[in-house]
This record gives structure tokens, C-alpha cells and sequence, in this order.
């Protein structure tokens, strides 16, 4: 079942999250510790798990950015957790997918996300050269257009992202 995260959660999400990303050879481990910060800074965020029973097998999360400096109602995707020995089983699919479908209910105008293209690409998630991530090839930095126009300029994630 996928659900919102709900307070209580937050300790089994950080060990998920921790997990997930630990071979990861394009993580720096902060995972988790952005999850802390976005939390306590009280960033506006959709945050979902995935419940089997009372057990967290994947989590996402979306978090408000600017582009071009400028709040457009657009969405950064990250991170995206699935238990280690649950993956490749549709748990990441499903999170992704609920979770964009909530956000175009909510209004949003779009989402990013820097991540593999072949999976991203799934969604409708594809590079733009109208928009910029400093640092990452452009390849891996994805939007998804959810209504109206499409915003110009570098996205910035929310401060927690450091």
C-alpha cells in the first residue's frame, strides 16, 4: 500500500533510505541527512512510503525549486528508496508514479528529477537544455512538464539539499 509518510515513520524511512543508497556508486551517503533537513527545516514536501504489513520497503520524496530564481510550482523527485532486496519488483514504479499523479492533483506544474534516463524516462521525465543543474551531465537532469509552460533557467533544490 502506498500511503503518506505519517510521524513515526521517520526512523524506519532514514534506515530505508541509508540502505537503498549504500552501494550506490553516484551517492555521497547524505541521503538520509537531506531527508533530516527538509523535515526539520519544515520544507513543504509529498513525502510517500510503500507499507507491507507495517514494514517501509521504498519511500520518495518531492520538494519545491526554483527555476531561473523563481517559484513556478515545480517539484525536485529525490530521493527515490527501495529496500535493497525488494528492488526490481515495481515498488520505485509504483512510489514514482502515485506520486507524481498526486502532485498533478495538487496542481504542480512540473517535476525534475537527476537520475538514469532509461529509468526516469518511463515516466515522460527527459533532458531539456532549457533548464540546468550546475555540475551533472545534462543527460541525467530530467523534467516532466505537468501543465503549462515550461520554465527557462538552473533549478535550485530547496536549502536542505546543501
Amino acid at each position: 500500500m502506498i500511503r503518506e509518510e505519517r510521524r513515526g515513520d521517520e526512523a524506519a524511512v532514514r534506515q530505508l533510505v541509508a540502505a537503498a543508497f549504500a552501494d550506490e556508486p553516484h551517492s555521497d551517503g547524505s541521503e538520509p541527512e537531506i531527508m533530516d533537513r527538509l523535515r526539520r527545516d519544515g520544507t513543504p514536501m509529498l513525502s510517500l512510503v510503500a507499507d507491507q504489513g507495517g514494514v517501509i520497503l521504498g519511500h520518495v520524496a518531492f520538494s519545491p525549486v526554483t527555476i531561473g530564481g523563481a517559484d513556478c510550482h515545480w517539484f525536485g523527485l529525490a530521493p527515490l528508496s527501495v529496500a535493497p532486496a525488494r528492488q526490481k519488483r515495481g515498488i520505485g514504479t509504483a512510489l514514482v508514479r502515485e506520486g507524481l499523479r498526486r502532485l498533478a492533483e495538487q496542481g504542480a506544474k512540473g517535476c525534475v528529477v537527476l537520475g538514469d534516463p532509461a529509468y526516469y524516462g518511463r515516466f515522460g521525465f527527459a533532458a531539456d537544455a532549457d533548464i540546468s543543474y550546475p555540475g551533472v551531465p545534462p543527460e541525467y537532469f530530467q523534467r516532466l512538464l505537468l501543465a503549462g509552460d515550461m520554465p527557462r533557467g538552473a533549478v535550485r533544490y530547496a536549502p536542505a539539499f546543501g
